[in-house]
């Protein structure tokens, strides 16, 4: 049990709006009460927020690691240690996510993922699997290996899935052969198919749309936009994806992966409800000593201009941003109000992962899921269902 706690003197980001000098109360890691009264409970531990953000914690739905390690790596151990580096910069919940490799790791992956999930630890709390891979398109690997890269096999991904019950998410290219087959089963069993690393024109995106792929993996990157064929114009897929309007996006919101014009221009046409922010964060995120230094444990990637490169700079290869970094960026580079970039860090997201019944907002009887913002958006302390981290 882990008794009463009080959070006094707030600015409270709830549903309703900003709810000042508010006190939440918590009560065993879930929210029992919301108030601008002060209620008097005995022996019950008191924060006082000092008129600060009290938010709903951040959900990073496509992470790949932090703190030095990566979920690839399979492990506890791994899995702990980068849940907790990012929980310290604001993420209450998070979706471990592999990059393209053989099917063994992602099956030890998901064991890690399915305990963890069954018995949850300190840190942010695991939520579910996401695959960004095996399955995309060569010519827009970006970071990813191309060595690593395969096509859809019914006899491969039908029995992982069918094993694995953490997984949450699968991203892959809709133009491969057999992808739009690999989407309509994997997501008539409950799983969110998103369009990643593709050069899909209009036509693709709207038979990927009808074959359960219905979100946007890291939109802008690792994708085709407007292109000339000798004289001709061609949308690209990021056209195409602004065409289909009940599709969803998630984008790297630090400024870099997607310029800040693009940032307003997301939010602008796909808005609120169809936009979730998130890192795409390495093992480099959430790890201060690694960023001064440049250097990665692979000869391929390099870190530079605040963003992992390729060595040979030729494409971007992941971000070492936080979830605070992408609220932050949002409101003071991209002019998008606080409530709006609060949401589409907590609220779209777990309405986009079904996980919003528990998680995503300040309501009573939802998990007490907070971060405690300054004025200027740095994160002062996270609390992770209830637990003061």
């Amino acid at each position: 049990m882990k008794g009463f706690l009080k959070i006094i003197n707030g600015n409270l980001l709830t549903p309703q709006g900003i709810l000042k000098e508010a006190t939440l109360v918590v009560c065993d890691g879930k929210i029992r009460e919301i108030t601008t009264d002060r209620p008097e409970i005995e022996n019950a531990e008191t924060y006082d927020a000092q008129g600060n953000f009290v938010a709903p914690g951040f959900i990073d739905m496509h992470v790949h690691g932090g703190g030095g390690r990566y979920f690839l790596e399979a492990s506890k151990e791994a899995f702990n240690i980068i849940n907790k580096a990012h929980a310290l910069h604001g993420t209450t919940a998070i979706f471990p996510t592999l990059q393209s490799a053989p099917m063994c790791q992602f099956a030890q992956a998901a064991e890690v993922c399915d305990a963890l999930m069954r018995h949850p630890e300190s840190g942010a709390q695991v939520m579910g699997l996401h695959l960004e891979g095996d399955y995309l398109n060569p010519v827009r690997c970006g970071g990813q290996d191309p060595d690593s890269l395969l096509l859809p096999d019914p006899k491969v991904y039908r029995p992982f899935l069918e094993s694995t019950p953490s997984l949450a998410r699968w991203s892959a290219a809709p133009e491969l052969p057999g992808a739009l087959e690999f989407g309509t089963f994997v997501s008539s069993k409950g799983v969110l198919v998103a369009i990643a690393h593709t050069v899909a024109d209009y036509p693709m995106v709207k038979a990927a749309w009808e074959h359960g792929f219905s979100h946007a993996t890291h939109f802008y990157n690792a994708m085709t936009s407007v292109h000339k064929d000798r004289e001709f114009k061609h949308e690209g897929t990021v056209e195409s994806i602004y065409l289909m309007d009940d599709m969803s996006v998630e984008v790297i919101g630090d400024g870099i992966h997607v310029p800040v014009p693009l940032l307003k221009l997301i939010y602008k046409i796909k808005g609120v409800e169809r936009t979730s922010l998130v890192t795409d964060g390495m093992a480099y995120s959430a790890f201060d000593a690694q960023k001064d230094t440049g250097q990665t444990d692979s000869p391929k990637i390099i870190i530079e201009d605040g963003v992992c490169k390729l060595a040979d700079r030729s494409a971007l290869a992941g971000s070492i941003a936080t979830m605070d970094v992408v609220v932050r960026t949002m409101v003071q580079k991209a002019g998008i109000p606080l409530t709006d970039a609060i949401r589409m860090a907590s609220e779209t997201p777990a309405r986009r992962m079904n996980i919003a019944d528990r998680k995503g907002s300040l309501e009573k009887g939802k998990d007490a899921d907070i971060v405690v913002l300054s004025k200027e958006l740095e994160v002062i302390q996270t609390f992770c269902r209830g637990e003061r981290i």
